[in-house]
């Protein structure tokens, strides 16, 4: 299996740019899959001088419906005319954050393409709710199953209305690839738990081993308590890699690699892995 970082939000590597977003492009024996595509065209310029052609991907699969990891898709889909698009069910739903002290960011947190772009796409998506299997060995998760107490994002809300209700992020979802190493796991920013994404995991591929964990985990706001729990949990898996990226938060990525090693990898837009 082969991993590059397309999009992030940091790089090392000279001649590729980074924005707050995420998109990867997995390679397997079986099929090549775009996951997430950033929150621009970049990732695409990204890919072109990383010597990747966006034409190869059988899917573009989609983690939530965040600005951040959506907006690339329409640019993806003119470049790519045969992918199917894997979407969630509930992941048009226009949310807006509010801050601590009630302000409202006026501009949508959700999918930001009109209605001749969702009307132009309707046909290459694949909308899902429970898990869908693109192989025997490759699935996305559809739902992610609850935790009770497991932090979650909680500052996203949907407006209904003159109402604004908060977003339980059910349109979130995760990518996890069967290897002879054991399973990968592609998260995008685990907005319902890091903790329910490894469950639900272990609840598809019961007994295997996780052998790897690429995902924003959200955790750049997180008190120190949880992100010491959530570093213990993810430590305890033994995993043969750990990537935390985009929204991880680079307080929760320095404790990550103190606690891995080497296995905790700090990976970056233009970076290309082998597994």
């Amino acid at each position: 299996m082969r991993i590059s970082f397309l999009s992030e939000n940091k790089t090392n590597n000279p001649g590729i740019c980074a924005e707050h977003g995420l998109s990867i492009y997995i390679e397997t024996d079986e099929m090549n899959i775009l996951f997430d595509a950033g929150a621009s065209d970049m990732f695409a310029e990204n890919a072109q001088k990383m010597g990747i052609d966006l034409r190869n991907a059988d899917f573009c699969v989609i983690s939530h419906g965040h600005y951040d990891h959506t907006e690339g898709v329409p640019y993806f889909a003119s470049l790519n005319k045969d992918a199917k698009i894997i979407l969630h069910c509930e992941a048009y739903i226009d949310t807006y954050e509010i801050d601590a002290n009630g302000r409202i960011d006026p501009v949508t947190t959700g999918i930001r393409w009109d209605e001749q772009v969702r009307k132009d796409l309707e046909s290459r998506i694949i909308f899902t709710d429970r898990e869908l299997w693109l192989s025997e060995n490759i699935a996305v998760s559809g739902t992610i199953d609850d935790i009770e107490g497991s932090p979650m994002t909680e500052y996203f809300y949907e407006k209904r209305g003159d109402e604004y209700i908060k977003d339980p992020m059910n349109h979130e979802q995760f990518l996890a690839v069967r290897t002879e190493k054991g399973v990968f796991v592609f998260s995008g920013c685990s907005h319902r738990g890091v903790r329910p994404v490894l469950a639900h995991v272990k609840r598809l591929f019961p007994g295997e081993k996780i052998a790897g964990l690429a995902a924003g985990m959200h955790l750049y706001n997180a008190d120190s308590r949880t992100r010491t729990e959530i570093v213990n949990e993810v430590a305890e898996l033994d995993m043969e890699m750990v990537m935390p990226v985009h929204c991880t938060g680079i307080d929760a990525i320095c404790e990550l690699k103190t606690a891995l090693g080497e296995k905790c990898i700090v990976a970056s837009a233009g970076d290309i892995y082998e597994y």
